[in-house]
């Protein structure tokens, strides 16, 4: 491979915190404000024009259940619930019943945008938008930790200086980057690209997933599935029905791969509906930004969550995060997906093809109704002690991941390192030696539901 030598030159340090996250998902914004609202100064890094990822860049509008799969508990409250009834008070929220297995609340992701900004701002957070993270500085050896990270936006390149830093790039890029140990899964769930439609309503008589898989070989898709929201308040409706298989989203050629695939997949899901369904009068009104990724890159961490602890609601004494989003397996080998729920029942759906149902094991007199994330999970095993994760990277087998790599899910694990990292500051002890009852007594009285 031809080289090129980039010449060394001086930085300027354009900003200085005590806690740096990269990424401006939900999740990483989160672990800002937790931060922030404790007192911490605070800057974040997001490479797209606005905060929320999946929620927002990728348009997927529906956040599931705070509540445990019968609905007598609440599990899931902090800035998750607040971001909500935020929402709600401008009519840009649906609820649903606190049971529903696949969804709890639709919202409007262009209103989401907004409050994401107000809470940032409340908070006052120091704000990098349109910056892409490019690498961390040197370690130093005199002390094992982070002191800078390299950034890049329109102004160029700069340092941002800070005392402990969160990974909520969604790939694990620092952890990487820093050499920490991470993996991919042998199954990476397949992207989908989302797509929101006016004129929906002129499909009431048509079934859109039947005519899918009937025309769609014809247009180059893959069997896939069909569902979607309407945007609250509107008549604008949100469609998932898209399927890019095989890419790795840490890789920059299968990355703009499936972007561009994506967007080909929702023009000829349009094309087949105008020309299909009787009175169909569809207009595409949004594309996403960035395709809704399911799985990238992992982290190694002192734990890894598996299917077993989830499906057994294991309690952990470090548990920072709670969820009963079931287990929902995209396959990459075949068409469908397997769904195992905490009840030990098992459905499998492919396209077109009645649903099969069965136990993954006998029948129990007392069930799971949640299960929990432990802190562990979220620390790289030979990263710098001032390093931590947030987000889909944590450590995780792929059956646990397929029912905690959920929003609501991993909104909790950037609280749980937002304040982690206060908390090392104030004691003035590495993220992996801190009292973890400290740490969720603390996530509690900043109203987590632990």
């Amino acid at each position: 491979m031809n080289t090129l030598h980039e010449p060394a030159r001086d930085l300027p340090v354009i900003h200085e915190a005590d806690v740096c996250v990269l990424g401006g998902s939900c999740t990483g914004l989160f672990a800002a404000i937790r931060a922030a609202r404790l007192g911490a100064r605070v800057v974040i890094v997001e490479k797209d024009n606005c905060f929320g990822g999946v929620a927002t860049t990728a348009m997927v509008n529906v956040w599931h259940s705070l509540h445990d799969t019968e609905g007598k508990k609440q599990i899931i409250a902090g800035l998750t619930e607040e971001t909500m009834n935020r929402l709600d008070r401008r009519g840009a929220v649906k609820r649903h019943e606190l049971t529903n297995p696949s969804r709890g609340f639709t919202f409007n992701s262009e209103e989401l945008k907004i409050e994401l900004d107000e809470l940032a701002r409340e908070a006052g957070i120091k704000i990098y938008l349109h910056t892409q993270f490019a690498a961390p500085a040197p370690l130093r050896d005199s002390s094992g930790r982070l002191e800078a990270v390299f950034v890049e936006n329109k102004s160029g390149r700069g340092a941002i200086r800070a005392r402990v830093f969160i990974d909520a790039t969604g790939d694990a890029d620092l952890a990487a980057r820093l050499g920490c140990e991470t993996y991919f899964a042998n199954h990476l769930q397949p992207a989908t690209a989302c797509a929101r439609f006016a004129g929906w309503g002129t499909l009431s008589e048509s079934d859109v997933g039947a005519l899918i898989r009937e025309h769609g070989p014809a247009y180059g898709l893959p069997p896939t599935f069909s569902w979607g929201n309407y945007v609250p308040n509107s008549d604008v409706y949100m469609l998932a029905a898209t399927r890019i298989h095989g890419i790795n989203p840490a890789n920059a050629d299968d990355l703009t791969h499936g972007e561009i695939e994506g967007r080909r997949q929702v023009r000829a899901i349009a094309d087949i509906l105008r020309a299909h369904a009787p009175g169909c009068r569809l207009s595409l009104e949004a594309l996403p930004s960035r395709l809704g990724i399911r799985e990238s890159r992992h982290i190694r961490s002192p734990y890894q969550l598996t299917g077993d602890d989830v499906l057994s609601g294991h309690e952990f004494d470090d548990a920072i995060a709670q969820g009963s989003y079931r287990v929902d397996v995209h396959h990459q080998d075949k068409p469908g997906i397997t769904l195992r729920y905490l009840d030990g029942t098992e459905e499998f759906h492919q396209p077109g093809v009645a649903s099969t149902r069965s136990r993954w094991r006998p029948e129990t007199a007392v069930n799971p109704t949640y299960y929990q994330i432990p802190y562990r999970t979220l620390l790289p095993l030979n990263g710098p002690d001032n390093v931590i994760v947030a987000g889909r990277m944590l450590d995780v087998d792929p059956v646990a991941h397929a029912a905690v790599r959920v929003m609501v899910n991993m909104n909790q694990t950037g609280e749980a390192a937002g304040v982690a990292a206060v908390l090392a500051l104030e004691t003035n002890q590495p993220l992996r030696a801190l009292n973890v009852a400290t740490l969720r007594a603390r996530l509690i009285a900043g109203g987590s539901a632990l």
